[in-house]
């Protein structure tokens, strides 16, 4: 097959080096819209062809948007060789990132990290470089879950099964060690810089906290941060899961984007000790142009229809959720969406959540908070009561609604291609219709006998 460009000498020396360390395959994998990456796995002596883009596809209908056109033409995924590493789970394999492009010429229009790019340069253009920080939260569970219903999901440990919250304890830290220990391995080799980790709210709930990064980095690691999530589970006899909110008795997981903006020297743009509470001009007008596409960045940042069974005020049980609600911000008030904490210089978008694919949702949200630096948008007061009561903007309560707002955003079409918007407003509009047409078991129990 035709290669988008020749073969350079250098790839074939990396391909025998790579070899010579017990490498047999290599993948560059590009990355769907729904977060999943995706991508041919070739010999190593392959390599060099596989870095020309030697490897097309036809990913319409099978990455999660659009539907399958079998007269379309196919893409070339062209890998970032800089974003090679070995599987530490499986030496043989050595992964790379891929972006999606027409013959190398034009980036596809789903193509999620050509998306971001496009927003890095801009970005770049007003003298600003994106760093962005990502705290993923998750799931791990038993086999036997899958057939618990709604018994709900089977811990690691019955000691995770505390009440109120088993959040920082340690016994069910320590009792969920081997996969802990063999995620924490795995991050570690990967150049994570993972720095905490931790028992969640949720029985069988996880953080990792790790180094931020160029914003770029951050979104390519939290691809491989799933995938590494998930083989360590299997390994220990367990599952993953990044779906948002598994039950309704059990906390949400987030996935909250810490983003700060750095002049060219590295100099971070958000800190002002002369500032309003140590925050720069800059700052706040990046908090109200966030604030300000809120509705659609939604769409995004909650791109599932069990999204907004997380985005509520209270658990089942009558526990506050701890996650946002409505269009507001603060400074240590975490029931806002967004919060300017006091230990880092970046402001924390805590309504992302795990199912979020973190291209599309971290080039919208640059692209928002730069509009909102362009125009001199003011955020208004912040918050310092719960922010759950009171007369402000709520954040959309259902998908569709979400979907409605992006569409509609002026912003929305200077971020997106015309056929991404119109593919993915087509796939969440019918995913929230399937979800609606269910007739489920609460239902029935609310309403079978009693009208």
């Amino acid at each position: 097959m035709d290669t988008v460009n020749q073969i350079d000498p250098d790839h074939t020396r990396l391909a025998r080096e790579l070899a010579g360390q017990g490498v047999k395959y290599a993948v560059a994998a590009w990355v769907d819209v729904l977060g999943r990456p995706k991508s041919k796995t070739v010999p190593i002596d392959h390599l060099p062809n596989l870095l020309a883009g030697s490897e097309r596809y036809t990913p319409r209908g099978m990455g999660g948007i659009g539907r399958m056109n079998p007269v379309e033409d196919e893409i070339a995924g062209l890998p970032d060789l800089s974003t090679l590493q070995v599987l530490p789970w499986d030496r043989r394999v050595a992964w790379m990132v891929a972006d999606m492009s027409f013959g190398g010429r034009e980036p596809y229009a789903l193509c999620p990290r050509s998306i971001l790019k496009r927003q890095i340069e801009a970005a770049a253009e007003m003298g600003y470089v994106c760093q962005l920080g990502v705290e993923p939260e998750f799931y791990v569970f038993k086999p036997e879950s899958l057939d618990a219903g709604s018994a709900g999901l089977v811990p690691i440990s019955l000691s995770e099964q505390i009440r109120p919250s088993p959040a920082y304890d340690v016994q069910s830290t320590l009792d969920s060690m081997p996969f802990l220990d063999r995620m924490c391995d795995y991050l570690t080799e990967l150049g994570f810089g993972v720095f905490s980790f931790d028992a969640e709210g949720g029985d069988g709930q996880y953080e990792f906290d790790f180094a931020h990064a160029p914003v770029l980095e951050s979104a390519d690691r939290i691809t491989l941060f799933r995938l590494a999530a998930r083989q360590a589970a299997r390994e220990c006899g367990l599952y993953a899961t990044f779906m948002p909110k598994p039950y309704s008795d059990l906390w949400g997981s987030g996935a909250h984007f810490n983003m700060s903006l750095e002049d060219r020297a590295g100099v971070n743009m958000f800190r002002d000790e002369t500032g309003r509470q140590g925050w720069s001009k800059e700052a706040y007008q990046f908090v109200a142009g966030v604030l300000h596409h809120a509705p659609a960045l939604t769409a995004l940042a909650n791109p599932t229809t069990n999204s907004y069974r997380r985005l509520v005020d209270r658990l089942a049980d009558g526990e506050i959720s701890w996650a946002p609600t409505k269009i507001s911000y603060g400074y240590n008030n975490r029931s806002c969406m967004i919060r300017l904490p006091a230990n880092r210089p970046a402001l924390e978008n805590r309504a992302v959540d795990s199912a979020a694919n973190t291209y599309l949702t971290a080039a919208f949200m640059l692209a928002a908070g730069l509009d909102g630096i362009r125009r001199g948008l003011d955020p208004g007061d912040p918050r310092d009561d719960l922010s759950y009561t009171g007369d402000i903007p709520r954040l959309p309560r259902t998908l569709l609604e979400a979907v409605e707002a992006f569409r509609t955003d002026p912003l929305t079409a200077e971020v997106f291609h015309e056929a991404f918007v119109r593919d993915y407003a087509e796939m969440k509009i019918g995913e929230w219709e399937r979800a609606h047409r269910d007739v489920t078991d609460a239902e029935r129990d609310a309403y079978l006998l009693n009208l």
